[in-house]
């Protein structure tokens, strides 16, 4: 090797730390040798300067004074260059061949041992004893991939420090070497044996814990973490907090046995082999609070829960206790399962004398799904504090290992951590490592070294820790959370445990993993081991470790007691997001004003006509015709569905209702039909948006185009739609089909959250539909599966005298089901989720030809005060002026009533067919069909979608007229099909052409 080549590598990180130096590293790097940057004339140049300075530092500039100082050599030779442009040989200037040689091995160790250190800083992790079990090491997984040998010493010159086969041997155990800039092992000392940097870069990366953080782009952060672990005494721990965390770990331990005590047989998925993530937990809150965070959202997995609930949250026993006994609930509700419920408290820190919110969000048990609904729920809490920048609010998410690398979510949740729309500021997350997934080992459910291996894709440190090292368990969660409030990252903790059970209480592990647990049997519980410690060190006695078991038993027994007056369940005492006052202050048997004043409509309709000024920001030329369409529409008195739109949105921002709405396409619209950003045609990322200058003092309209991401945002803005019964949070699918990626959001949230946790939602889902053609996988937002979950019986008819049975069904039911055709229709129906005294899910099947059909248009006197939503639109043309004539009455919702309109119209029948549209599918408005079916009592009576007929609203509806009308009706539909639309234009139009025929066909 040349010693230019030489002097390029240790140089390197010289010239990284001073501008000057930088600016010829990087004009040299853009050459078309970039190899070497001391090749041909730079060579030279920079020899000659070096013999100026080593006769008098002064006649050089002293940026160089570090440079050449480094290079620990009496002389600078530069001999044997070659390249494009200097000639093969150079002459030797100086004389002993001795000394040059000397002088390049000297180069050649120090850069041996800052490759060294390099080493351990980026793979030190992988040689880390972070396996309690001592089954399992990082380095393993690469060294059976590579066939190499599995003794750990070779394995740690292979993978971590090359170096020590290659140019260090023990010869040089104990030479002195300079140290690094980037490096904090010497702590006050600037030079240390090769002996001493191997035993303290070993004690940092190679012990308890292993730091994955070279990775990171942010250098800032990287030299933070550095120093947080290799400066000499930072894990240090004081004796006061060693007896403090192991009071931590005995009721962390204590309680897991007192539950297997107590209810032997009973499932808790207990967190005995993991007891320390309570400890790791403690840790973060009380370190959090010192931070000034005021309020942490956590999401976490059934194992460990209760006793998380209980160490962490401060759950009241009692309660907890209660959950074991078959007792009745105080609500009408389904409910849950203990290890599935959450909780809100206000706790006090002793630490720092302050308070903290924690709360645990419920989740199912759908590993993960819970994930991105307590990010919706941190950034709904730091919007309304007004936490911009994260500081008061924060969320931690717990992951299980075989989950975080199995489940898709888990990345669709992390990839929002930096979108400027979606970020929290940076989150923690825990992952409880059992090394294995129910009865799946590592090697088969992952492909990396790591189950943590995704958080580089987001650039987040990950720092692994072996459970049973307390004090490494609580040192690693302080950092992590020093971390986040510096730097509002996210930051993944792997703690590594193990299970010292099956998958739950009841399950026999020894089936799947004989060797695992026959190890596992001979562990000692963290307590124990960590007692032994202190008393070793004689930081604790005997006596005080039992007075401190003693103490905690006796409060399990008292609360154990106190369980025992408990004789029914208040599902209400785990409300995990209260919304404080909220039904006190309404009327529960009132849904308030959804029309507004004429002013109100003309002033937003003024303003989403009006183009900002030109000359200020340039719009696309297209924009401006849609605007002058607008504009003629609002002075003929008409409204289509963008201004039917604008006006909900805009009034309910006037009224003080914040308005979140997201999706893949919502700025514009996925049919090009909103508008409600324009783009400066000139100015690239200039934004114009209109709904936010409506009024000066109105709400924030925060809407956002979000990732390709249905699982994850859904779940996002649910979170959001939790935080508070002021928000109105929608969700637009691209199309309404693509929201089956989100089925376990639907399924374990949206349609039955209320009902197992008692957590009301007004979430809005628009999910676009209709059978335009777009083929079978955009046309159909799958009516059916939605009326399929509705909580009701369809052979229940309410009581249709009852003056109240509207609202009656709306508190009853679990979400609103409704496909509304106009614009009028669609604003009183937005309006009315804020306006009822209590919230409801809503999903509604938007339509697509519709948004600029003339059919779906609404006069602007229909969003007057005193008009509301029409669950039904009966008809108003010809037939309904003379309903004995009316040969067949068509029962519809949805697009398909333009399909029915046009039909009669070339038939010439408006007169003898009427339509009667269903807006509201769910709660049925039998009140209403009924009186459209007794209006028109001589007619036939059908139902008709352009759905096929295994699919739609029919079956939903049939059963409930069928029972109302005491007859038969028939159905006109594409017949049954697994898809839910053809991509064939051809059979298209011949379904069109048929469903046509059947719906002008008379008897």
């Amino acid at each position: 090797m040349s010693l230019a080549r030489t002097l390029i590598r240790s140089s390197n990180k010289y010239f990284a730390c001073h501008p000057k130096q930088c600016l010829i590293q990087l004009k040299l790097n853009a050459s078309t040798n970039a190899e070497s940057f001391l090749c041909g004339a730079n060579a030279n140049f920079l020899e000659a300067q070096y013999l100026d300075w080593a006769k008098s530092k002064g006649s050089v500039d002293s940026s160089w004074d570090g440079f050449y100082d480094s290079l620990c050599g009496p002389a600078l030779k530069i001999e044997e260059m070659q390249d494009d442009f200097s000639p093969k040989t150079v002459k030797s200037k100086s004389g002993s061949k001795d000394k040059e040689e000397e002088f390049r091995t000297k180069i050649k160790l120090n850069l041996a041992v800052a490759s060294l250190i390099r080493g351990y800083q980026s793979r030190g992790h992988l040689m880390a004893k972070v396996d309690p079990l001592n089954l399992t090491l990082p380095a393993g997984f690469l060294a059976h991939a590579k066939n190499l040998s599995p003794d750990h010493k070779g394995l740690q010159c292979n993978l971590v420090a090359r170096e020590m086969i290659s140019e260090l041997g023990e010869k040089h155990m104990d030479m002195v070497f300079e140290l690094p800039s980037r490096t904090f092992i010497g702590g006050n000392e600037t030079q240390l044996t090769l002996r001493e940097i191997i035993s303290r870069l070993e004690n940092v990366y190679c012990q308890s814990i292993g730091i994955e953080y070279m990775h990171m782009y942010d250098v800032d952060a990287v030299q933070w973490l550095r120093e947080k672990m290799e400066k000499p005494g930072a894990m240090d721990i004081p004796d006061a907090e060693k007896k403090h965390i192991m009071r931590r770990l005995t009721k962390a331990v204590f309680l897991e046995k007192y539950f297997a005590a107590k209810w032997p047989s009973e499932k808790r998925f207990g967190l005995e082999g993991g007891e320390s993530m309570i400890l790791m937990l403690e840790e973060i809150v009380d370190t959090s609070t010192q931070l000034g965070v005021q309020s942490i959202i956590m999401a976490m997995q059934h194992r460990g829960r209760l006793n998380m609930l209980v160490n962490v949250c401060r759950k009241q026993l009692a309660d907890v206790f209660a959950q074991f006994k078959p007792l009745e609930p105080k609500e009408s509700v389904s409910g849950d399962v203990k290890y599935h419920l959450g909780t809100n408290i206000h706790r006090f820190i002793r630490r720092t004398n302050r308070y903290i919110k924690v709360a645990m969000s419920a989740n199912p048990s759908h590993l993960e799904v819970v994930s991105p609904v307590v990010l919706g729920k941190a950034k709904a809490e730091q919007f309304f504090k007004g936490d911009s920048n994260g500081d008061k609010v924060m969320a931690i998410v717990m992951h299980g290992d075989a989950a975080i690398c199995g489940q898709g979510v888990v990345f669709e949740t992390v990839g929002l951590s930096a979108l400027p729309n979606f970020t929290t500021h940076g989150n923690v997350h825990i992952i409880c490592n059992n090394q294995i997934g129910y009865t799946t080992e590592p090697r088969f459910h992952r492909s990396s070294p790591y189950c943590s291996d995704i958080a580089k894709c987001i650039d987040a440190p990950v720092l692994h820790v072996n459970g049973d090292d307390p004090e490494a368990v609580a040192y690693v969660g302080r950092v992590a959370i020093q971390f986040r409030c510096k730097f509002k990252k996210d930051v993944v903790i792997d703690l590594v445990c193990y299970r010292r059970y099956g998958h739950s209480e009841e399950d026999e592990p020894m089936y799947t993993q004989p060797f695992m647990y026959k190890k596992i049997r001979k562990m000692r519980t963290i307590d124990l081991m960590y007692a032994d410690h202190l008393k070793a060190n004689g930081i604790a006695t005997e006596a005080d470790i039992k007075k401190w078991e003693k103490e905690y038993t006796n409060t399990l027994n008292t609360h154990f007691d106190m369980s025992k007056k408990i004789t029914k369940l208040c599902i209400m005492d785990w409300v995990d997001t209260p919304w404080t006052g909220f039904f006190e202050s309404v009327d529960p048997n009132v849904i308030k004003e959804t029309g507004i004043s004429q002013q109100t409509v003309t002033t937003i309709t003024n303003h989403f006509v009006k183009p900002p000024e030109p000359w200020a920001f340039e719009i696309h030329p297209g924009v401006t015709k849609i605007l002058k369409n607008r504009e003629k529409l609002i002075a003929d008195g008409i409204a289509d569905w963008a201004i039917g739109e604008a006006l909900a949105y805009g009034a309910l921002l006037r009224d003080k209702v914040h308005i979140r709405f997201t999706g893949e396409d919502v700025e514009r619209g996925t049919m090009a039909h909103r508008h409600h950003v324009y783009h400066h045609q000139g100015v690239d990322g200039a934004v114009y948006r209109v709904l936010d200058f409506l009024y000066p003092d109105q709400a924030v309209y925060s809407l956002h185009n979000s990732s390709l991401s249905e699982y994850g945002i859904l779940g996002y803005e649910c979170g959001y739609s939790y935080s508070s019964p002021y928000v109105l949070s929608i969700w637009e699918a691209q199309f309404g089909d693509f929201a089956d990626t989100a089925q376990p959001i639907i399924d374990t949230f949206i349609t039955n959250g209320e009902s197992k946790w008692v957590c009301q939602s007004g979430l809005v889902m628009h999910l676009p539909h209709g059978i335009d053609g777009g083929g079978p996988e955009h046309s159909s937002g799958r009516i059916e599966r939605y009326l399929q979950q509705c909580d009701d019986d369809e052979e229940a008819i309410p009581n249709l005298d009852d003056k109240n049975m509207a609202l009656k069904q709306l508190r009853a039911c679990n979400w609103i089901v409704a496909n509304p055709t106009t614009p009028a229709n669609y604003f009183h129906m937005i309006r009315r989720q804020i306006a009822l005294p209590f919230r409801k899910p809503l999903v509604t099947f938007s339509p697509k030809v519709g948004l600029k059909h003339p059919y779906f248009r609404s006069p602007l006197t229909d969003f007057y005060i005193g008009t509301s939503f029409k669950r039904v639109i009966p008809e108003s043309g010809p037939a309904s002026k003379n309903p004995e004539g009316v040969k067949k009455l068509i029962f519809c919702t949805g697009n398909v009533a333009i399909k029915i309109n046009d039909a009669r119209k070339e038939k010439k029948l408006e007169d003898k067919i009427a339509i009667c549209r269903v807006e509201q599918l769910y709660p049925f408005p039998y009140d209403l069909v009924l009186k459209e079916f007794c209006k028109y009592e001589k007619a036939q009576k059908c139902w008709c979608q352009e759905e096929h007929k295994n699919q739609g609203a029919w079956l939903f509806c049939k059963v409930r007229m069928e029972n109302l009308f005491q007859q038969k009706i028939e159905c006109i539909s594409r017949p049954s099909s697994p898809a839910s639309a053809t991509g064939i234009k051809w059979v298209h139009t011949k379904e069109i052409k048929e469903l046509k025929a059947k719906m002008v066909q008379l008897k």
